[in-house]
């Protein structure tokens, strides 16, 4: 597992390429949440999601003659941009699989960063294999979206940034897909801010992080979110880990009520999200009393929206 060095170390790597992004409150919201909410801006990251961090931390740890050898990965959107960008800004060959069924803006994204795409299978597990396949056969360092300690470290820096600018938080509300971002949220609040809690959230149409917490093994699940950036359907093993250790509650959420946070987003704090940037809001309001009163962080994960909610 990573450690809280290994987060210091990828805040300076990064600094140089990254500046931290802002994180505001916005009187509105916080009429609207009942409680005190600061956004964390990764919405504004120049792949438009927090995950730039974890692509840039790993390219920038890999040696020069695996770097040559190129990174082969497998997604759906915000972990091929990332990887996409890290490659393009390190000089290395890249290679994206996505299902054949990825909005083409997200397909567009990627061959706009320089990065060879290919899509294959009708879904998210059946491009994982195919690009297993293909690294192999290539060459090339195969990178997962969760699995990489330098990717968890690298998110991680999110929330190095978030409780320096706002050490008294109360709550870190966090979306998952693959857990690399609430395994980063977990890591630096135990070292920071151990009484704040780290409350992970996902879609209830692809539960499989959600109940591989619960459970306390890798479970799969029906993967039917209609939220990209949450759409998974099994856990995976790195962060599942970390957030045994120290996460404080998993929660799930409709995608109805994740389409509403997008909308309160963009009236009440002029924001553009995703889904999954608008899930940790679509938490707090689906349960005002449990934050009333609280000082809750909300992470904005990423503002590629094909629909803007609503």
């Amino acid at each position: 597992m990573p450690t809280i060095t290994d987060v210091l170390l990828a805040r300076n790597l990064l600094a140089s390429r990254l500046p931290p992004t802002p994180a505001w409150s916005y009187p509105l919201l916080d009429a609207t949440a009942g409680t005190r909410v600061v956004v964390k801006h990764e919405n504004i990251q120049p792949t438009g999601a927090f995950k730039v961090r974890g692509g840039l931390n790993l390219l920038a740890s890999m040696s020069a003659r695996d770097r040559a050898q190129g990174v082969l990965g497998y997604s759906t959107g915000n972990h091929a941009r990332s990887l996409a960008y890290a490659a393009r800004e390190f000089g290395a060959p890249c290679v994206i699989v996505m299902p054949s069924s990825t909005n083409s803006l997200k397909a567009e994204a990627v061959r706009a960063l320089g990065a060879e795409l290919v899509e294959f299978g009708a879904d998210f597990e059946q491009a994982r294999v195919h690009a297993t396949e293909l690294a192999a056969d290539r060459g090339m360092r195969l990178v997962s979206a969760a699995d990489e300690s330098a990717i968890i470290a690298g998110v991680a820096t999110v929330y190095l940034e978030l409780l320096w600018a706002v050490p008294d938080l109360d709550v870190i509300i966090v979306p998952v897909g693959s857990g690399s971002g609430a395994a980063g949220a977990c890591l630096v609040a135990a070292a920071l801010a151990p009484a704040c809690e780290v409350i992970a959230v996902q879609s209830e149409k692809s539960p499989a992080a959600h109940d591989s917490w619960r459970a306390g093994r890798l479970i799969q699940r029906p993967n039917t979110s209609r939220v990209d950036g949450l759409a998974t359907g099994s856990g995976f093993a790195l962060p599942q880990r970390m957030l045994a250790k120290y996460l404080t509650d998993f929660v799930l959420v409709t995608d109805d009520s994740i389409a509403e946070a997008q909308h309160v987003l963009h009236t009440r704090a002029h924001t553009l999200s995703e889904g999954a940037g608008a899930a940790a809001l679509a938490a707090v309001l689906a349960d005002r009393d449990r934050f009333a009163g609280r000082k809750v962080a909300v992470i904005c994960t990423g503002a590629n929206a094909t629909d803007p909610g609503r």
